[in-house]
């Protein structure tokens, strides 16, 4: 089953997401390489694709697992979770209708 993975970071998270980051992405790579990400990415906090010190809102994830409960333990193992740099995250069932 898919689930979202929605993310929200600490205030002014632009310098713990870059010490963070290679750390996040290689958590991320074992799940990419078995295609169970449906789409992935960060949430600028302005509106612009570069937000420069703006920084990131947080981040979004469409991932596959078996359950809740396995979608709900690799998220509270994130790097960006364990290390400070997300301040809460929420995992729900998500239904794919289009595309």
């Amino acid at each position: 089953m898919l689930y979202a993975i929605l993310a929200r970071d600490i205030p002014d998270s632009v310098a713990a997401r870059r010490a963070t980051r290679e750390r996040h992405l290689a958590y991320i790579k074992s799940l990419v390489d078995e295609g169970r990400i449906v789409l992935a990415g960060p949430l600028p906090a302005i509106d612009s694709p570069e937000p420069g010190p703006a920084g990131m809102y947080g981040s979004l994830l469409i991932v596959e697992f078996d359950s809740l409960e396995e979608a709900q333990d690799w998220a509270d193992n994130d790097p960006y979770l364990t290390d400070g740099v997300f301040e809460e995250v929420i995992v729900k069932p998500f239904k794919q209708i289009v595309p």
